[in-house]
């Protein structure tokens, strides 16, 4: 039987593909220290549940295509307190961010289409795109200059006749790249002049570590027309499992094209989005907290990797992950050695190896994607582990 060409191309996640590997690691003995997948520990904020403890409707109905109202209110109120606000028919709500990005590639992309996406990326984006049979062009960058990539020359250079969106992760998956103001700015500007949509994935708003304001792509009202925001409740309240996000635009045609899709899937789980339309009642102390702990958690990463030799890492300035650059010759093989033929007192340790976050083939082999989403002693014993890892890899 024929399977499509589409899927085809699409690959396995490197944050789970090796979990086989690491179900027979633990049936082995060993315990694994989990830096592979973005699942924070900090503890969902208590309104949830509540909200989900008192839903008294007697039948659980569908909710509306677009999402219920409370939620719906909810997401404006939050873009309100940034200075930023969005009518309730700018905002639908998906199942996680995921989704809202689908819909949204969906929307604006054909067979054969382009868009631009700096590398290393979130790997997902290349099943999102490859489904729609567009491709991705990719803007490179390398860990020697901390995966930069806001230079205008080196954006347009990327444009051609083919060209349909720009998509930036801000701040970033998997770098903890965060643009300035300026930064963003010049990016929105690109994308007006050059008549191109601008999709800003900005799940991991909260955590930028260097004082700077919240900042959002859709603070510029003369490039509405371009700009698509995804946003999402699973990183910023630590509530992956809701499966809530929301796709935002001040684009009418966009919004009423994405409203299709909204309406093929019927509608978003409703308790999820009474839990989500909660969590966003959080005082903005919590924000504040949890920004404090990852930042220590990325301090300790950071400290601990420098005295690896060999190993290229600038310090991240936002989200919850970091690149690393290590002096091996094959991530994906280590990795697996890790797991299969390495431990240190009975424990080994996971990462998301780096080649399936590129676009350019070759580009790396030789890195890693840490999630720092541990406790601090448990990072500090991972990279220990990572260091022991790599010196008895290489002397094999």
């Amino acid at each position: 039987m024929k399977f499509s060409e589409k899927v085809k191309k699409c690959g396995l996640s490197p944050m789970r593909k090796f979990h086989p590997y690491a179900v027979a690691a633990v049936a082995a003995g060993k315990k694994i220290y989990h830096l592979n997948i973005g699942q924070p520990d900090i503890e969902t904020p208590e309104a949830a549940f509540e909200a989900v403890r008192h839903f008294t409707q007697p039948v659980l109905e569908y909710a509306p295509s677009p999402g219920i109202p409370e939620l719906i209110t909810a997401v404006q109120n939050y873009y309100d307190k940034l200075g930023i606000h969005f009518a309730e028919s700018e905002i639908l709500v998906t199942t996680g961010g995921s989704e809202a990005l689908q819909i949204a590639l969906n929307c604006i992309l054909d067979d054969g289409d382009e868009i631009i996406i700096p590398e290393p990326f979130y790997p997902n984006y290349s099943t999102f795109v490859y489904t729609t049979g567009a491709s991705i062009r990719p803007l490179t960058t390398t860990p020697e200059e901390g995966y930069f990539y806001a230079d205008r020359a080196r954006i347009e250079a990327l444009i051609n006749e083919k060209t349909r969106a720009i998509l930036v992760t801000n701040p970033g998956n998997p770098t903890g790249v965060v643009l300035s103001p300026a930064e963003m700015r010049m990016i929105a500007d690109v994308a007006k002049e050059h008549g191109l949509f601008l999709i800003g994935d900005e799940v991991y708003r909260e955590f930028v570590y260097g004082g700077e304001a919240l900042a959002s792509m859709g603070q510029f009202e003369d490039a509405a027309e371009n700009v698509i925001l995804i946003d999402s409740v699973s990183k910023r309240f630590s509530a992956c499992g809701a499966r809530i996000g929301v796709i935002i635009s001040r684009n009418a045609e966009l919004m009423a094209h994405a409203m299709k899709y909204c309406q093929a899937r019927l509608s978003v789980a409703t308790l999820d989005q009474v839990a989500a339309a909660a969590l966003y009642t959080v005082p903005g102390d919590y924000f504040a907290a949890v920004r404090e702990e990852y930042k220590r958690r990325r301090d300790t990463v950071v400290s601990k990797l420098k005295e690896i030799p060999g190993v290229v890492c600038k310090c991240p300035e936002g989200a919850f992950y970091l690149m690393a650059k290590l002096p091996v010759d094959s991530a994906d093989a280590f990795q697996q050695w890790l797991l299969t033929d390495f431990d240190d007192n009975g424990e080994t340790v996971m990462f998301a190896p780096g080649e399936s976050f590129y676009g350019t083939p070759g580009k790396g082999v030789d890195e890693i994607r840490i999630a720092y989403v541990l406790k601090e002693a448990d990072l500090a014993r991972a990279c220990d582990l990572l260091a022991l890892g790599i010196k008895a890899y290489n002397a094999k």
